[in-house]
């Protein structure tokens, strides 16, 4: 759930609609300016809400700068899928709520006038998984920083890992990504994955967790398979704070914890150093 989808208090008689938002990592209750003015933020305890892949591109890229690669490309329903709702009619409805084709936004723009090739999922289209649009738009933005020598920035937001309504075509797309990939490191491209809460399933175990650097935002949640799926599989108690940024920070998976206010000069220090 986004910041901005968060519930708001209770209606009182002459106090507009929308002003106020809940914290859902300490349940403050914060005006919604503030929290815009702080990128997505809590100011009480600094909980980074998830943030639409428009306000991402908003936030890391400079003004005007982005132009989007691949925007007409689609899902189709290769196994007739359903669940709950069939696939091709829930792809319909996610497109209507988010105003996104699919879960990823790729292309190219600048960080602090530094040109990138740069992409982002976005949780609110089926979680932020990764189906043969996402892949597909993800391995051509990489050959495309490839043959542009171009760094890549990829930021990672997927609770759903791969797309299980695609079946073993999802599955596919971590090893066309975790190739492509291959192919861009083995040519000296730089890859710096930028990972947000929640980053987990096959999207971690493939090209999130690939960069040359990998930051990850506070508290975020990052792993294969969640901790309670984990702690009920072995039957044993998990090491605090198992599965955050900050674990896996300690434990060398992630490279630096950057917090949302300071992403943009992070990586192009980051940008700076490794391109000369």
């Amino acid at each position: 759930m986004s910041w901005q989808d968060s519930n708001d208090t209770k209606d009182k008689r002459g106090v507009p609609q929308g002003l106020w938002v809940r914290c859902p990592g300490c349940q403050a209750t914060i005006f919604r300016k503030e929290a815009q003015r702080r990128l997505g933020t809590c100011p009480e305890c600094d909980y980074h809400w998830a943030i639409t892949a428009q306000e991402r591109i908003a936030q890391t890229l400079d003004e005007g700068t982005f132009e989007e690669w691949d925007a007409d490309m689609i899902a189709s329903d290769p196994l007739n899928f359903r669940d709950r709702k069939a696939y091709k009619d829930r792809l319909v409805d996610d497109r209507k709520a988010t105003g996104l084709r699919d879960a990823i936004v790729s292309g190219c723009g600048r960080v602090r006038a530094r040109k990138v090739a740069f992409a982002v999922t976005d949780s609110r289209f089926i979680m932020g998984s990764m189906g043969s649009v996402v892949g597909e738009k993800l391995t051509r933005a990489i050959e495309r920083a490839q043959e542009q020598n171009l760094p890549l920035i990829v930021v990672s937001g997927s609770g759903g890992g791969a797309r299980m309504h695609e079946g073993i075509l999802s599955l596919m797309q971590m090893a066309k990504t975790s190739a492509a990939l291959a192919r861009f490191h083995k040519a000296g491209g730089l890859f710096i994955s930028v990972l947000t809460n929640p980053t987990m399933g096959g999207v971690a175990a493939s090209f999130a967790a690939l960069g040359d650097l990998v930051f990850a935002e506070p508290r975020a949640l990052i792993g294969f398979a969640g901790p309670r799926t984990i702690k009920a599989t072995i039957r044993a108690e998990l090491p605090a704070g198992f599965q955050t940024s900050e674990f896996l920070l300690e434990h060398g998976f992630v490279d630096r914890i950057v917090p949302r206010r300071d992403m943009k000069s992070e990586l192009a220090r980051a940008v700076d150093y490794c391109c000369k």
